[in-house]
């Protein structure tokens, strides 16, 4: 290992406005060997999340230190061991980690979980990955949707909304989703189930949605905050769930961004519940979630797309483009194959 060279991405000014690309920037260096209790692992999936812009910004969400100016690019990733100094772990180990854009990585053992379960290897950070896991918990046990309820999900083709509205529809609810194109709006409604979806820049959100929930929203999923968060709360039933899961139109300062109005006068008036989550908080009950979340790919009744770009080098474009709205379902970026059979 030696002789191979470590590409990573290292932030180089806080990704507060503006493009990813001219925050990050390209090193190369040698492999760092693991210490005692370390494990080396190869990068070979990496999940690409609102979260990694809000991690690198001035403002970093409280759950999580910020990415300091000069550090790697965070991000979750799919990794195989190659050597490894911890009892728990082999080469040839798939592992959950959190390496950032890089090709190589050198972790604790105790930060890094073993993959289980056989399938796609790429389901495993998407699916069955944190995004699958945030969709459950939110949706589930916060949201707590009964059978014929109305759930409205935002940012609904992206990686967890497409997931929620799949989850309510399997549990017997109406779902509406809003999404950015009529392409994206036709994906929802023909490929997923949805029973209806808003494209939100089509013109006054508003509108449309009440057309779409004439007997008002029992449930909001809300991934996006701003413009869809307002019209939900307008129009949510008296005890509905607004499950706050992201906020992905406050991590670009550069666009205008205002809170919605009417809180805490909404929230009073209509006896709603307004609660977030930390899906981080919840990784013990991985395997458990993960069990239901196969039960439902595997009956059919949960279709996975993942939007899957190739190399390493093009970590700063595919999250840039996420801001854009450019993926169906999971964007990842495949930064290099495993060594054993499995793809």
């Amino acid at each position: 290992m030696t002789s191979q060279e470590n590409r990573r991405f290292v932030l180089t000014r806080h990704m507060d406005a503006g493009p990813v690309e001219p925050c990050v920037e390209l090193r190369r260096e040698p492999v760092r060997q693991p210490g005692p209790g370390d494990v080396l692992t190869r990068v070979l999936m990496i999940s690409v999340d609102p979260a990694n812009r809000g991690w690198a910004s001035a403002t970093p969400p409280s759950y999580s230190p910020g990415v300091q100016v000069g550090d790697t690019m965070r991000a979750i990733t799919l990794d195989e061991v190659l050597v490894s100094n911890h009892p728990d772990f082999a080469p040839g180990d798939i592992v959950h980690g959190m390496s950032g854009w890089q090709d190589f990585a050198v972790a604790p053992g105790e930060a890094l979980t073993r993959v289980s379960g056989g399938g796609r290897l790429s389901h495993h950070i998407s699916v069955y990955g944190l995004s699958g896991l945030t969709a459950w918990i939110g949706l589930l046990e916060v949201g707590q949707p009964k059978a014929g309820e109305t759930v409205v999900v935002s940012a609904a083709a992206g990686s967890v909304g497409s997931l929620v509205g799949q989850i309510a529809k399997a549990r017997g609810c109406r779902v509406i989703g809003s999404a950015g194109s009529d392409e994206k709006c036709r994906w929802l409604v023909d490929e997923l189930g949805f029973d209806g979806a808003v494209n939100y820049r089509a013109g006054p959100v508003r509108p449309e949605l009440r057309k779409l929930c004439p007997d008002g929203i029992d449930v909001y999923f809300d991934n996006v905050g701003g413009d869809m968060l307002q019209a939900a709360l307008l129009l949510s039933n008296t005890h509905a769930r607004i499950v706050c899961c992201g906020v992905i139109s406050r991590w670009d300062e550069s666009q205008p961004n205002e809170s919605p109005k009417g809180i805490p006068g909404l929230i009073a008036m209509k006896s709603l519940k307004l609660e977030g989550f930390i899906v981080f908080e919840h990784l013990a009950r991985r395997d458990q979630i993960t069990a239901g979340l196969v039960e439902l790919v595997e009956s059919g009744k949960l279709t996975v797309r993942e939007d899957i770009i190739e190399g390493l080098e093009n970590a700063p474009a595919a999250l840039g483009a996420l801001f854009a709205g450019e993926n169906f379902g999971k964007r990842l970026v495949r930064v290099a194959a495993p060594t054993g059979d499995r793809a």
